[in-house]
């Protein structure tokens, strides 16, 4: 069957009210390879409308699709009506703390959760309807790195390229190509339960891109990471975007969406509260803001409630932990002098001062009234 015959046999079923997994099903069983039936055909073919649902408005290089999806578990609600589009060739980022709907909504969008009510669809794929046909579309890389210990590293590749029916030299070869982009070439034999935690993560994300996605999820992909695993994980992310792939990825790290996403949401409570671009969300929390650190952490709340009178009426924000204690500063370097001398005048020494612009954080803090976990 050629490509146009191939087309228009799609089409024909269509009308005729087949779904994406029973095309796939028809095809795979008539000799075409899954691979052939996505790349070639099924991803010109626009996702059906749910029953019931709007289709929406989507911009045409959107890759990503999300119309009024809400997850409710009885009285809970973990997701709240979430509509939100994702570019085509960018890095996305969903920032929110902890229990906000960051992995619903990436549960949801990889077929793992059924919503409650909305839709979305994922390469022109529905999330209901066409799951099936989406999950060979995509890649995902979970919280925890789903590796198997017992497995070599190689073995771990090869496991995973079987199971997207790779032949047995197909997975042998990809697996050595992903091991050799991310610097495991050492490690390939060793057992994965001898691997740290960065190396864990690698191996991870290798697993996730066998079957080369045009879209990729990172589900919180540096979480427990050390800062130097981290920065390597961020090089890996921008290399993999260089090279074509598109990226949502969850985040409680503030840096990280601030270094990574050319795009942010970010949600609480099953809601987005806030999009943009980082430069947009921090226009939002105004202008400067005053970074104040005293030498005795103990005083930061005697301190903040002096110094409140030099902001812009808002409750500075104090960090218990750090003692840390941060306001807007309307008034610009001028406003430095003024706090300098009435904290001194009331005997609260100061190790460090500065003026900055906002950063995420601040808008996480205008916008919530609490920060991350990684700053609270």
């Amino acid at each position: 069957m050629a490509e146009h015959q191939l087309t228009a046999y799609i089409r024909e079923a269509r009308k005729q009210g087949m779904t994406h997994e029973q095309i796939v099903d028809a095809l795979a069983k008539a000799g075409w390879r899954m691979h052939e039936i996505l790349e070639v055909v099924l991803e010109r073919e626009p996702a059906q409308a749910t029953p019931g649902v709007a289709a929406p408005a989507a911009p045409a290089d959107a890759i990503i699709s999300v119309n009024g999806i809400s997850k409710h578990y009885g009285k809970l609600k973990a997701l709240d009506n979430i509509s939100l589009n994702v570019k085509r060739g960018t890095i996305t980022a969903v920032l929110g703390p902890n229990g906000a709907g960051k992995t619903t909504l990436v549960r949801i969008l990889t077929t793992l959760l059924d919503a409650t009510s909305g839709r979305a669809t994922v390469s022109g794929y529905d999330v209901q309807r066409d799951a099936q046909a989406l999950r060979s579309a995509i890649g995902l890389a979970g919280q925890y790195a789903a590796v198997d210990g017992i497995l070599t590293g190689r073995e771990n590749l090869e496991m995973v390229g079987r199971l997207y029916h790779l032949s047995k030299a197909e997975a042998k070869k990809r697996a050595d190509e992903l091991l050799k982009q991310f610097d495991l070439e050492d490690a390939a034999d060793r057992s994965a339960k001898t691997y740290s935690g960065g190396m864990s993560r690698r191996l991870d994300l290798a697993a996730s891109l066998v079957n080369r996605p045009k879209m990729l999820f990172l589900d919180e992909p540096t979480t427990g990471l050390d800062p130097r695993s981290r920065f390597t994980m961020w090089n890996i992310i921008r290399e993999l975007v260089a090279g074509g792939t598109t990226l949502l990825l969850t985040t409680q790290y503030l840096e990280e969406a601030d270094q990574l996403a050319n795009y942010i949401f970010v949600i609480d409570h099953g809601h987005i509260i806030a999009q943009g671009t980082a430069d947009e969300l921090k226009s939002q929390s105004g202008g400067d803001v005053i970074e104040l650190h005293l030498s005795d952490r103990s005083q930061a709340q005697r301190a903040a409630a002096i110094i409140k009178r030099f902001g812009n009426g808002e409750e500075p924000h104090v960090n218990p932990n750090g003692g840390v204690i941060t306001m807007p500063a309307p008034g610009g370097a001028s406003v430095l002098i003024d706090v300098v001398r009435e904290l001194d005048s009331n005997n609260l020494k100061i190790a460090d001062i500065l003026l900055r612009r906002p950063s995420l954080d601040d808008v996480f803090m205008k916008l919530t009234g609490h920060a991350t976990e990684e700053n609270q």
